[in-house]
């Protein structure tokens, strides 16, 4: 029995190909879910001849699963150090059934059909089929879970570009569904979704450019009452344009599997460097809705953090505002999730009235306090220098009152004129 087990990662995934039994083992022992790879289809890639039917036997003979890279099963592939090998983007490695590493594939027996550099390149266009398949079904859920139908968001928008999604979306299913039955992309199934990227990449720069004027709408609202409308409005907006961004990447996916399959018909050569193309492009649209999606969210949250500062005189229309802010921001962080993009999220907490109230008021005492503080030194000070003149006003009456006892008893008269003590009198 063949005890070797071969590796290959994209970074979006992992494919555990080997003798059915021995591939089973190993992904029961890291406790790993898998997908069939579909490794037969290959078949087509490796053309005629001795060495194409050698081959081709040996691809039936054996099996290929595929794992998606979630947080556990990279945990679980870190005991096992893939090696570049000469395909680009991709490592791999050849394991024995106690988990050793013995090499590269393209290393190790020169007749194994996984040292054909076409089958290489065939292994690798089919992972990333199944990662883009994967998102496709994740998106499918999503939809299902925000209770949104987006052919009902379609039908509801008077705007033809985005209306012409709907038959753009009946012929990519159709042509999936055409795969799916045959194993294969033909010229004709090609020929007619070939056109329909136009229609999808203007639909999602449209719905992009509804999520911008949201955000732009909250920036040009000074007032809290103005600001809690249209943050409420925004709840319902963002979560519909979400779903036709979310239809819409969902599309772009299904036509690069299908892109996919048929290079691998027509062009076999040109696999990788087509499956390399279509994963730089896909990372630019994530990208790109990430930053208007981003933005959005900055407009939300900052809005809401404003209005939480004004609470006491909008008691009841600020929580409004912040809870509208975070239902936004929740359904954004899940369709960043379901897109494959990392973000953290912050909720605001809406503050209640009763805490701003008694922040007021905790600063009123203290400014209140340190008042009477000066108040009292004022006070004290005054005090003081009245003290100061009661004392001499004192002293003069009191030196007035001995000259007229003195006069009145035939002493000497005083001068004309004021005496000593009225000239000191201030």
């Amino acid at each position: 029995m063949d005890d070797e087990i071969q590796l290959i990662s994209d970074g979006d995934g992992l494919a555990v190909i080997g003798d059915p039994e021995a591939v089973d083992r190993f992904l029961t022992s890291e406790g790993l879910p898998s997908k069939d790879l579909g490794l037969k289809r290959l078949r087509s890639a490796l053309g005629a001849g001795a060495e194409a039917a050698q081959v081709g036997s040996e691809i039936v003979a054996k099996a290929g699963r595929w794992v998606k890279l979630t947080e556990k099963s990279a945990q679980a592939m870190k005991k096992y150090t893939l090696m570049k090998g000469s395909n680009p983007g991709v490592s791999r490695a050849v394991l024995t059934e106690n988990g050793k590493i013995k090499g590269l594939m393209e290393m190790v027996k020169p007749g194994s059909f996984l040292a054909n550099p076409a089958v290489l390149a065939g292994a690798a266009g089919l992972m990333a089929q199944l990662a883009m398949q994967q998102t496709m079904e994740e998106i499918t859920d999503y939809l299902a879970a925000i209770d949104e139908k987006v052919d009902d968001v379609l039908r509801a928008q008077k705007d033809a570009v985005v209306a012409d999604m709907i038959g753009v979306d009946l012929l990519i299913e159709e042509a999936m569904t055409v795969r799916e039955q045959v194993g294969r992309v033909s010229e004709v199934t090609w020929s007619k979704v070939q056109a329909t990227p136009v229609t999808i990449a203007r639909t999602q720069a449209y719905a992009l450019r509804q999520l911008d004027a949201i955000a732009e709408k909250m920036d040009h609202k000074a007032k809290i009452g103005d600001l809690a409308k249209t943050s409420k409005e925004a709840e319902v907006k963002v979560q519909e344009w979400l779903a036709v961004l979310a239809r819409c990447f969902q599309l772009q996916d299904a036509i690069g599997v299908l892109e996919l399959d048929r290079v691998l018909e027509a062009s076999p050569e040109e696999l990788d460097e087509h499956r390399l193309a279509l994963r730089a492009a896909r990372q630019n649209r994530l990208e790109l809705i990430s930053r208007s999606t981003e933005r959005l969210l900055a407009r939300m949250q900052a809005a809401a953090a404003a209005a939480n500062t004004k609470v006491l005189l909008h008691p009841t229309t600020v929580p409004a505002l912040v809870q509208s802010s975070n239902h936004v921001s929740t359904a954004v962080v899940d369709f960043h999730g379901r897109l494959g993009i990392e973000r953290d999220r912050q909720s605001l907490e809406a503050r209640r009235w009763a805490d701003a109230a008694a922040e007021v008021r905790d600063k009123v005492l203290e400014t209140g306090a340190e008042g009477l503080d000066v108040a009292v030194q004022l006070g004290t000070e005054t005090f003081g220098r009245a003290r100061s003149v009661m004392g001499r006003l004192s002293s003069e009456i009191a030196e007035r009152a001995l000259r007229q006892r003195g006069d009145a008893e035939g002493g000497p008269k005083r001068p004309d004129g004021p005496g000593p003590a009225e000239e000191a009198t201030p």
